[in-house]
Formats: structure tokens, sequence, C-alpha cells
């Protein structure tokens, strides 16, 4: 029965919205028939040929027929003599000003039909055209007074004015397929046309209430509905003064309308009725005040009306007119959707430039070769030549390499292989070839030579292959890399109206005002929370308190990552938190330069790598001085940059390696010893090139780390040996350039004498554990640095949160 019932109201809603979005898709159809068909534009010419302002100046007209000139020019005729009809209810005498300045209007715009720039000159021809049929009948009538030479000035400059409103306005309430978003002048030049329109109104009333006071005050509660007060009162301050330039008796409109759009505004909460409240009130307020009430009743009525208008406005319209508004909530989802696919525009390219990387990765991706079918082609080739230049022009050709081939090419394999490994042949070898071939000399001297380019040959090819497949890695990672961040990209944001209940009741039962939470990810180690709460006076709640409470809500520790405290009191604070890290880091780095000198040779980093990495790092260019400072300081620039776009660590190594092994012929090379600890799970990668051993202190036991890989920089492909070793809390990590292990001279291991000294050493501060290691390596050297020396020192420790958790609710016993 339940099942039933059920479906019987999904079935009922999806019935209803399918009418909502029928009604809607037909409003928006007829809409765009009437905007296409020009009857729209034509209603508009009706009401703003009846529009007067000052009692006779018409700047409405041919302004509105020159911006219909540049947009829809087929409609200028049906809407001149729209124009036309709607003066001539006014009175004659103003249908032929209109018809006048029309025709004068569609004349001068032939001089600038073919220009390319048209619309720069609408203005212009507008102001003259209004000009001529008032010059003219100003001239007939002989009434060349000052007052009426000023108004046709004001008019001509109205009519000027008006054409830039219209160009911006008027193209807005044309049907687009795109929905832009509106700017606040482009509101105000809306709502001067709109007004503009409403002047077309005034005269006609039903049963006493005039009509543009109902449409005015329904304009301005809807659109301070949608907007809010802001805007409601800039509607009535605009529709207010248009109106009352037309009729000095709506002077009043002009508080009336504002005042009413402040209201509706402030009350919009309360939706339609709030609105239509904030309405009333003002019209209550300002009719008491004007003419002692004399004027009320038929304010009411009038507002009564806009109210009843208002309140059948269907919510479709209102939801598609915010769309154009901005700080509305429709705006802010068109401009989510917008940007979410934007998001997934980009995804979609950077996927398919990581599908470009991987093809790239798989086509220098050969497949190797047998190693005993590689080999037995480079031994034919190498006889081949070998034949070439010895048994070509001998007269025993035919008899050695067609009636005994097998016996000739055994021999002459034994004889290459016994040059290769020995230099010369046995006595055995010797005897067969010089009982085989009549230029055995000569045979053996000649492939003794080929030899050298027969090895030059296998080396170049190896090389070529061990580029291809340094090229492929790299190319490999570059794709990983962007697949990831494609991930990222699209990856939305999730809902968790669940979590975010239980910590809105959990901090409101404390006596917290939050104005705004936004979880963006509750993943496990990487939280990520936003925080907009009111406090009276801030003393460190969003870590005493507010994180310890979501610590027991999300079951991890929880930490303030940024805070933006108000300096008033009761103001709104912004705290942004996120998970805290398992395990954390503190270290320490001695070093010396040769000879007590400033510029070391040795150069060395620790750096956030995200994602809860840290990374530590010595360089040690070849040789001293500033060249070599240098060099290893670009080792660890290129490290840094390198690691931190997410490539990963054994990619990035031979990246380095390629790029010193390529960019300078002189003999400078750097050593680089990398540890990557994972600060989650306390787990630590090892990359050591060509530098020394590293030392893990736990307790009273020394573990070594090391490595034998060459510098980088002296050969384009370099093996990276990474090692991976478990730490735990207490732990010391000791690191050091060869400067350290190479000091000591008189000792005869220098390696144990540091584990001794290392095991000695009780201190827990890291940097005083590197001040006495350093101290205790110079003084085994009576006080001389012999080279560059660096060392550093990490302890890992368990992140222990400043405040403990707050249950959120009370355990059950």
């Amino acid at each position: 029965m339940l099942g039933t019932v059920s479906k019987r109201e999904s079935r009922q809603a999806v019935r209803g919205s399918g009418i909502v979005q029928g009604l809607q898709k037909v409003s928006f159809g007829t809409f765009s028939f009437m905007a296409n068909k020009g009857v729209f534009h034509m209603l508009l010419a009706l009401l703003l040929g009846r529009a007067i302002i000052l009692s006779s100046m018409a700047p409405f007209g041919v302004a509105f027929l020159a911006v219909i000139w540049w947009l829809k020019r087929p409609l200028v005729i049906p809407v001149t003599i729209m124009m036309a009809a709607g003066a001539s209810t006014y009175s004659y005498s103003h249908a032929g000003f209109i018809v006048g300045a029309s025709l004068a209007f569609l004349l001068l715009s032939l001089g600038v039909r073919k220009t390319s720039h048209p619309q720069r000159w609408l203005p212009a021809l507008a102001l003259i055209a209004s000009l001529i049929p008032r010059t003219v009948s100003l001239a007939l009538l002989d009434r060349w007074q000052l007052y009426e030479i000023t108004l046709m000035a004001a008019e001509g400059v109205l009519s000027f004015i008006l054409v830039l409103i219209f160009m911006q306005s008027l193209p807005i309430l044309t049907p687009q397929r795109y929905q832009p978003t509106l700017k606040n002048e482009e509101i105000v030049c809306l709502i001067i046309l709109l007004a503009s329109v409403l002047t077309g109104m005034i005269g006609w009333q039903i049963q006493g209430v005039a009509v543009v006071d109902i449409f005015a005050r329904y304009l301005v509660v809807l659109l301070a509905y949608i907007a809010g007060a802001a805007i409601g009162s800039t509607v009535g301050v605009v529709t207010g003064l248009v109106l009352s330039l037309s009729n000095l008796d709506h002077i009043y409109q002009m508080s009336l309308l504002a005042f009413s759009g402040l209201l509706g505004g402030l009350l919009k909460e309360g939706k339609k009725l709030g609105v239509s409240a904030g309405l009333i009130v003002g019209t209550l307020l300002i009719g008491f005040y004007m003419n002692s009430g004399a004027g009320l009743p038929s304010s009411l009525w009038a507002s009564a009306w806009a109210v009843a208008l208002f309140i059948l406005t269907p919510n479709s319209w209102v939801t598609q007119l915010s769309k154009y508004i901005p700080g509305t909530e429709e705006h802010h989802s068109e401009q989510q959707k917008y940007l979410q696919k934007v998001r997934d525009v980009t995804a979609v390219r950077v996927g398919k430039f990581s599908d470009v990387f991987q093809a790239l990765s798989k086509s220098f991706t050969l497949e190797q070769p047998k190693v005993d079918e590689g080999q037995a082609e480079e031994v034919d080739y190498f006889l081949s030549h070998v034949t070439e230049k010895t048994c070509q022009s001998c007269f025993k050709k035919e008899k050695c390499w067609v009636s005994k081939f097998d016996d000739t090419h055994d021999l002459m394999t034994d004889l290459m292989h016994e040059l290769d490994e020995k230099g010369e042949p046995s006595r055995l070898l010797r005897k067969n070839v010089d009982q085989h071939c009549v230029k055995s000399q000569k045979l053996i001297d000649t492939m003794n030579h080929e030899l050298s380019f027969y090895h030059a040959n296998k080396q170049l090819k190896r090389q070529v292959m061990e580029s291809r497949k340094f090229v492929a890695e790299q190319l490999q990672g570059v794709s990983e890399v962007m697949n990831n961040f494609a991930k990222e990209i699209v990856k939305e944001r999730e809902q968790h109206e669940h979590k975010e209940q239980i910590i809105y009741h959990a901090l409101e039962r404390m006596g917290m005002i939050i104005q705004k939470l936004e979880i963006y990810s509750l993943d496990e180690g990487n939280m990520d929370l936003e925080l907009i709460v009111e406090i009276e006076n801030y003393r460190g709640e969003g870590s005493k308190i507010i994180a310890p409470v979501l610590s027991d809500i999300l079951g991890e520790t929880i930490v303030v990552t940024m805070e933006e405290i108000s300096p008033y009191p009761n103001g709104r604070c912004y705290l942004s938190f996120g998970s805290a890290k398992h395990y954390s880091i503190e270290s320490g780095v001695a070093h010396a330069a040769k000879g007590g000198g400033f510029i070391s040779g040795d150069s060395y980093t620790m750096m956030e790598l995200g994602r809860g990495k840290y990374a530590l790092a010595i360089s040690d260019g070849m040789g001293n001085g500033e060249r070599a400072h240098e060099e290893s300081m670009e080792t660890l620039r290129l490290l840094k940059q390198i690691l931190q776009s997410g490539i990963q660590e054994s990619v990035a190594i031979q990246s380095i390696n390629s790029i010193l092994s390529l960019r300078t012929n002189d003999e400078i090379f750097s050593t680089l010893d990398l540890a990557v600890i994972d600060l989650h799970k306390a787990t630590s990668k090892f990359i050591k090139v060509g530098s020394t051993p590293s030392f893990i202190k736990r307790g009273g036991q020394i573990l070594t780390v090391e490595s034998g890989n060459l510098p980088m920089g002296i050969i384009p492909e370099v093996d990276v040996d990474m090692t991976s070793e478990q730490l735990k809390a207490g732990d010391f990590l000791i690191m050091m350039s060869d400067g350290i292990l190479e000091g000591p001279k008189q000792l005869d291991d220098v390696e144990l004498w540091l584990k001794h000294r290392i095991k000695g050493i009780t201190e827990k501060d890291p940097q005083i554990i590197a001040d006495l290691l350093l101290e205790e390596v110079i003084r085994a050297q009576a006080g001389t640095i012999d080279d560059d020396m660096t060392i550093i020192v990490a302890r890992i420790d368990r992140y222990m949160p400043e405040w403990s958790s707050i249950p959120a609710e009370k355990k059950e016993a």
C-alpha cells in the first residue's frame, strides 16, 4: 500500500513538474515569437509614442526609432506608424512632431548607412532629427523665445542620451540562447527604458485608478523581490523620477516607490507576502503624508492591483529573471553550472593531452630483441665489414665462402671473440687461421681495427635504447600527472548534508552562531572544511573548541589551517579546518665551507610537497667555490620544481640527470641525497645519487642507508636505486655530504667512528645534534676544514594536538 502511494505521489510530482516546464516553454516561446516578429517592439513604439515629459518634450520616440534602425532595420516603417498612432491618441500636434522627427531621422540616416560604424552617428542624428521639426514649428509660429529654445535644446540633448541608454537596454529584452549577466549600469538603463514605456500609460485609468501607478508599483515590488533592497530602491527612484517629469502630480511617486522598494527588499525573506507588505506600508505612510491623505484611497487601490498582479506572477518567470541579476541564488547557480562546464571541458582537454603523452611513451618503448638474436646479427654485420676489406679481393674467396662457408664463418667468429677478450689469438687458433687463410695477418689486423668500431656501435645502440627508455618514462610520468590533474578537475564538491547537520547542532548547543558551513572533502587524511561564525570576542575558540568538536565528529584529528578574525565584537570570523598530519618533523642544519669560507659547494633544502609529504635533500657540487655552489643550487631548484609537479621521485632524478648531462661539456657534476617522508604513515624513500650513507638513530640502534649510484651529469643514464625504510616516532634521520666522511683521514673506519659518535649523543634537539656532529668532525681534523661539510638532522615525532577532542554528544554508559 505504501509503495502504491509513493508511486502515485511520484507520478503526480513528475506530472506537476512537466506542467510547469510546459508553461515555461509556452511563455518563453510566446515572448520569442513576439520579439522575433516585431510585435513586442511595436507595442513599445505605441507606448513610447505617447510618452511626454514636462508637458511638451517627447525625446523617447526618435531615440527608440534610432535603436530600431540599428538593431532591426526591417521594422523601421511599422515602428514609425505605431509611434504616430500612439502619439495621435494624445494630440494631433504631438503626432505631427513624431512623424516629422521620424522622417527627418530616416532622411539623415541615408548618409551614414554605408559607413563602417553607423551606430556611432545615431545619437547625433537623433539630436538633429528632434531639432528639425521643433525649429520648423517655431519658425512658422514665430515663437522665438528663450524658454522655447531652451526646451528645444534640452529635448535634443535628451534624445542624444536616450539613444545611448536604449542601445544598452533594448538588446537585453530580446530572447537569446545565452544568459548574460547584467551589470549595474545595464540594469539602470533597462529601468529607464521600462519607466519611459510606463510614461506612455499616463492618462489611462481603470475605475479611477491610474494604470501607470499600478504597473510602476508592480515593477518595483517584482524587482525588489528578485534582487533585494538595493535594486528595489533604485528602481523606485528612477521610475518615480521619470514619471514625475511627465506629470508634476506624480512627484510624490519617487518617494513612495523608492521607500516601497526599500521595504520590500528588506522583507523579501517573507516571500511574496513580505514584499507586498512593504508596498502597502510604504503606500500608507506616504499617502498620509501627502495632502493629508486626500489621495490615499486611489493610491491604496493602485497598490492592491499591483499586489494582485505580483501574487499572480508565476514563480518560473521570477526564477528566469533572477538568473540575470548578480547576487541572486539563481544567478549563483547558473554561474556554478557554467564553471562546471568549463571544468568538464578543461578536464577533457587535459585528459586528451594525457592520452597523447601516453601514446608517445608507448611509441618510444620498443620491444627489446632477444640477446642471442641481437648478438648474432651484430656479429654477422661485423664479419661482413671484415670480409669486405680482406676476402673480397682474395683469389680463394670462392673456396672459403662457397665450398667451406660454415668452417670459415665459425673460424672467423672464434677469432673475433678471442681478439675481443684477449687482444690476440691463441696458438691453436692462430695455427688454424694460418692454415685456412692465405692472408691471416691482414685478417687479424683488419679485425682488430674493426673491433673498435664494433664496440662504439654497440655502445651507441645501447645509449639510444636507454635514451628511448628514459624519454618513455618521462612521458609516462607527465601523462600520469596530467591524468591525475584531470580527475581532480572533474571531482565535484560532494554533498555532506548529514555531517553538516551534526556539526551545526553541536556548535549551536555550545552557543555559537554559525553563518556558513562548507564541507569540501571528508576523505581520510585530506579533510577540508570552512566555517563562518559570529564570536563576541575571539580568544582562540577555533583551535580550542571548534577543532576538538570536529575531531570527535569526524573521527580524525582536525586543526585550524587558516583564520581571519573580525576586529569588531560579534564580528564574523572565517575559519578553515583540515586534517592534521599523524607525524611531524623538526629539523636542524649545520654546515661549513672549505677553509672557513663563506661560499660552500654544498646546498640543502627542506620542503613540503603537498599531500602529506616532506622532503629533505643535500646536493654537493663538484669541487668548491662559487661554481660548485651554483651547480648544487641548480640541482635542488630543478628537484623542487619537478617534485612539486607530482612526478615520481625516480623520474624526477632521471630528468635532472639528463638536463645536467646535456647542459654543459665542463666536468661539473652534482651528487644528490634525497629523503621523502610520508607524514601520515612515517614511511621514507631514500634516493642517493653519488652521495654518502645516511643514518637512522632509533634509541641505541644505528641503521645505515646507502647506495652506490654515480653522481648526476656524468652519464646520460643513471640507475636510480630507491630504498624504503619504515620510520618510527622518536627516530633521528642524519644526512650528510661527503666532506663529513672524508674529513678525518687519520681514522681507518670513519663510518664506524661516526656511528659511535651519533650513538653517544643524548640530546633531543636536532639543531644541537647537527652542531655537535659538525664540531666533532672538525676537531678530528685538528680544526682544519678540507672540504665543504653539511649535516641535516630531522626528528620524527607523532603529532599531538594542543587540545584534546571534545565529544559532540554525551556517550551513553
